[in-house]
């Protein structure tokens, strides 16, 4: 067992080309990928973070992880910070490496975690982005109701506001999730497909499913006769008839942003910000809204208790008499 009271060796410039510590790096990739079902975009951000570590790692002498102890992973955590990343990204490394280190003691490959007792560099409190009421309104109000692409954007608009979903999940709608919808009350029940790979449902408004319904009946098959090939299912399409990505989902935002508010940072993940907010704005408790994000966690909710108090601060300071 290593202890962090051991010399620290010196860093030799190159890693190995055929790492006896790929292979355990590979099975923990894989495990991530298929037992814990974690999303592509984490699987990404963690083989980067790990494949770096473990360049590091060689570079410091380790020719196995039994080899790796604390100060090897806080010394590179803190080359990391002397590099310029930032604290978000240094503290995403840790959690990388600490879910590597509890996987192989878990396996017993490993007697202790080096990451124990490490913590990462605190965050500088950031309020999300978000659009204020009126421009949301304005936003909304932005597409050419005219064209195939006008009746999409306009529909993703307010499914976006309306649901507070992910961009993902908005990506990854097939045209029969909207078929199979449960509408009670003049609120569409939509099922998603979450983080993690978990389902959820989440409520869609009555402009939200009149412009859905817009686009199915209207834009889309105007969109999917553009398409060479079978129609694969995907509820939004792009002007070649083929599912829309997230990459796409965001620069039409910007577009319409810009034209209807001109505001900078506005994001569709902004959008979810706004929806959340102006439902606290509006009265509603911090448990629905965790619900309706689906958090697993009130503590990722409460970022915005700040964001609604700011708000009714700035009211206050402008319509109270005395203030």
């Amino acid at each position: 067992m290593t202890t962090e009271s051991q010399q620290p060796r010196a860093e030799s410039p190159l890693p190995t080309a055929d790492s006896p510590l790929q292979p355990w790096l590979d099975a923990y990739l894989e495990y991530l990928a298929t037992v814990r079902r974690a999303s592509p975009h984490t699987v990404k951000g963690y083989t980067e973070d790990l494949l770096q570590f473990q360049r590091f790692a060689e570079g410091r002498g380790c020719g196995c992880w039994t080899q790796v102890t604390t100060r090897d992973v806080r010394r590179f955590l803190a080359a990391r910070m002397g590099e310029g990343a930032a604290r978000a990204s240094v503290g995403r490394k840790l959690s990388a490496v600490r879910g590597f280190f509890g996987f192989l003691v878990a396996r017993r490959l490993r007697e202790d975690d080096p990451t124990v007792g490490l913590r990462a560099p605190k965050l500088h409190e950031r309020l999300p982005h978000f659009l204020e009421e009126d421009e949301m309104a304005a936003l909304l109000g932005a597409p050419d109701l005219s064209t195939p692409g006008g009746l999409r954007d306009r529909a993703i608009l307010e499914t976006l506001y309306a649901s507070g979903m992910r961009v993902s999940e908005l990506t990854a709608l097939n045209l029969d999730a909207l078929d199979a919808a449960d509408g009670t009350a003049g609120l569409l029940a939509l099922r998603v497909l979450g983080k993690g790979r978990k389902q959820r449902v989440v409520l869609l408004g009555e402009e939200a499913v009149a412009a859905l319904r817009a686009y199915r009946d209207g834009g889309r098959p105007a969109l999917l006769a553009r398409r060479e090939g079978p129609d694969d299912g995907a509820l939004f399409l792009n002007r070649s008839g083929t599912r829309l990505t997230a990459r796409s989902v965001a620069r039409m935002l910007h577009t319409h942003v810009m034209r209807a508010c001109a505001r900078h940072g506005i994001s569709p993940h902004a959008l979810r910000h706004t929806f959340a907010t102006h439902l606290l704005n509006h009265g509603a408790d911090l448990r629905t809204v965790q619900q309706l994000l689906g958090h697993v966690s009130l503590a990722t909710t409460e970022v915005y208790t700040h964001v609604s108090a700011r708000r009714l601060r700035e009211v206050y300071e402008q319509a109270h008499p005395r203030a």
